[in-house]
């Protein structure tokens, strides 16, 4: 199985330079950060705690490829990257809960900046629900910039029931890109 456009990073280079940045955070946490190989059914846990919607994970879990963080060769974390023309989407990206707070998701996503713009994308592209005040710093912090705004995406059609965060009704959704020149 080929790993598609984003093979310009090795596997290994991934794992070594990512590996750098976790060392220098979390020396006492050894975190590895590597392309997944494996069946994405492995990873439902994962992508339900990124999305309440079983049907829409349904649609886009075959989608791209899909980087992993590992402590202690257990699966803690993954991003999923998918190619939409000359733009890179992160699609999904989860912690397991135990370990957020340490700066895996960050690592997760840098090193998919990386991946996508290795592979010679010009911007990459993340979505969030507006009501998730914690994931819109995260994504600033990490130089995204919001473009817009959709309205009413998060509902009962697409699987999405009467959802809250911090008593925040979910509704909108707000992309977020970071270009090439800003990316760090």
């Amino acid at each position: 199985m080929s790993c598609g456009p984003f093979c310009a990073i090795s596997a290994a280079a991934l794992h070594k330079r990512h590996n750098m940045r976790m060392g220098r955070q979390h020396a006492s946490a050894a975190v590895a950060i590597e392309l997944f190989r494996g069946l994405r059914s492995e990873l439902l846990p994962l992508f339900a705690q990124a999305d309440d919607s079983p049907a829409e994970i349904n649609a886009y879990l075959e989608l791209g490829e899909v980087l992993v963080a590992r402590h202690a060769q257990r699966i803690i974390g993954h991003v999923q990257l998918v190619a939409c023309g000359a733009d890179c989407e992160i699609k999904s990206v989860a912690v397991i809960e135990e370990q957020q707070g340490r700066g895996i998701g960050a690592a997760l996503v840098r090193a998919a900046l990386d991946r996508a713009f290795a592979a010679g994308a010009s911007r990459v592209l993340v979505a969030t629900a507006t009501a998730d005040v914690d994931n819109l710093r995260f994504y600033q912090r990490l130089g995204f910039r919001m473009d817009r705004v959709e309205r009413d995406v998060f509902n009962v059609a697409r699987g999405y029931l009467g959802l809250e965060v911090d008593g925040i009704p979910v509704r909108d959704r707000v992309w977020f890109s970071i270009d090439i020149n800003d990316h760090r």
